[in-house]
């Protein structure tokens, strides 16, 4: 089990990610929208090149034009990761939009299975079933009287993040399987540098608007994107890592923890800095969320001890008949 908690450390730091994310959205650029967020991150990626370095000068050479190709389409896929998530985290509570995310491992278990050959079992069908029935909880608005509002931007949003960082995890297994680990992970971030440069120089909302955030309030801005970049490369760090101990759908079965921890920094948040708080923790919501997250953790509990569940279910229906 060594590779669970290397994982787990991926979901803590997103968690962390998430709330930063919010804040820097709600404080500093609600105006501006997501471009501005999206063009830090990817330009920040530039800071873990050269301690992918120290660890591996090996790292600036790829063995194959291909390889070098889909590494590039990567870093594209990352960049759309990011910017899916942060449209639908605009006008969204953390907590909420992250359950989407245990969607991952669902998206991961298919794709991996036609990508990578690992194999889809009956057990884990079932739950992904369940994960599914999990995620469509946060779908509606529990906030309207008497009647329900689905969360239409959300779901689409945050489905498709889910699915392209599936993608995204199968690819970079598909490549380091290949050009191992650190030589993966440098030309990723290099190609999500580039993709940050293009962006700034080819699209001038942006641009502007990412020079007006940093003339305005540079310190706190600058100060909490590289934290937050940083702690966001230390979970795709250790999430590679595992990567390669086990399938992919194993590793990404770990996300299901995300939501958790979600809520509970937003609990922490609202006692300790509520000025920064930004989750709805009144009791209706504050169910929806718990309810969701409990069926997907039901669903991920069936994903990461199969036997274990068919052993209960027998046992329950005999109990029951």
């Amino acid at each position: 089990m060594e590779w669970f908690y290397i994982a787990m450390i991926g979901p803590f730091l997103y968690a962390l990610t998430n709330h930063i994310d919010k804040v820097l959205l709600e404080k500093y650029f609600k105006q501006s929208g997501v471009g501005t967020l999206i063009l830090f991150s990817s330009l920040l990626s530039v800071l873990a090149l050269p301690i992918l370095y120290l660890i591996d000068p090996s790292v600036v050479e790829v063995g194959s034009t291909e390889n070098f190709i889909t590494l590039a389409v990567l870093g594209l896929i990352n960049v759309a990761v990011l910017w899916f998530y942060l449209e639908a985290l605009m006008n969204e509570e953390a907590s909420i939009a992250v359950v989407f995310y245990q969607l991952v491992p669902v998206f991961g278990l298919v794709l991996a299975y036609y990508i990578l050959g690992e194999v889809v079992t009956k057990p884990e069908l079932v739950a992904m079933a369940v994960i599914i029935v999990g995620a469509s909880i946060v779908s509606f608005d529990l906030s309207s009287e008497n009647k329900f509002a689905i969360r239409w931007r959300t779901v689409i949003f945050m489905t498709i993040a889910a699915f392209l960082w599936g993608l995204s995890s199968v690819i970079f297994k598909y490549v380091a399987l290949e050009e191992e680990i650190w030589r993966t992970a440098f030309w990723e971030h290099l190609a999500m540098a580039v993709v940050g440069i293009f962006v700034f120089a080819f699209i001038k909302s942006y641009r502007k608007n990412f020079i007006l955030a940093l003339k305005e309030n540079s310190g706190p801005v600058l100060g909490l994107n590289v934290l937050n970049e940083v702690l966001y490369m230390i979970g795709n760090i250790s999430f590679s890592y595992a990567y390669m101990l086990v399938p992919v759908s194993l590793v990404l079965l770990t996300q299901s923890f995300q939501p958790f921890f979600v809520i509970a920094l937003g609990v922490l948040m609202v006692m300790v800095l509520p000025k920064f708080a930004t989750e709805k923790l009144a009791g209706k919501f504050l169910g929806q969320k718990m309810a969701a997250i409990t069926i997907t953790a039901l669903g991920t509990a069936i994903l990461l001890f199969p036997e274990q569940a068919v052993v209960i279910y027998e046992k329950a229906t005999d109990w029951l008949l």
